[in-house]
């Protein structure tokens, strides 16, 4: 289906964040010229139909101390993958979970990631998943430096 013209530009006004104030869907109205109710008829309609995948506030975590981010690669037997993929997703610590193809010299097939306030409690939850799957071949990568990270835009 189709984006309508109000539908996009609700997007456009929300893909960097909804104002903070007591009353957000409203100001969203206010610009588009249609009622609060309207707004949030148009977002359940755009999620009911794939359009977006969901709607919800994120939280800048380096702004709260969240500095240790951790890509943890893991080689599953591709037979596991399904489940195991699965399994990782359930996990709270795993804000990411992808599977992906292996390459030469690169076995891994699955991808986490997971945040904390240290790099010892990411290998902690590294080791933690390890033990919950049965997956110990693993390596935990910690970011140097953040250079971009935003949403999809229009």
């Amino acid at each position: 289906m189709e984006m309508t013209e109000i539908q996009r530009q609700i997007i456009i006004l929300t893909q960097e964040g909804i104002p903070i104030t007591s009353s957000p869907y409203k100001d969203i109205s206010q610009q588009l010229g249609i009622t609060e109710e309207e707004v949030v008829k148009q977002i359940k309609l755009m999620k009911d139909l794939d359009i977006i995948r969901r709607f919800g506030a994120s939280i800048g975590h380096r702004d709260i101390g969240i500095t240790a981010n951790a890509m943890c690669v893991w080689n599953v037997p591709d037979e596991d993958v399904e489940d195991v993929g699965r399994l990782m997703a359930t996990i709270d610590d795993v804000t990411h979970c992808y599977a992906r193809p292996r390459h030469p010299g690169w076995p891994y097939n699955i991808f986490t990631m997971v945040h904390s306030y240290t790099r010892d409690d990411c290998l902690a939850i590294a080791k933690e998943i390890s033990k919950l799957t049965g997956i110990d071949n693993y390596k935990v990568m910690f970011s140097e430096k953040e250079f971009k990270k935003t949403g999809i835009r229009l």
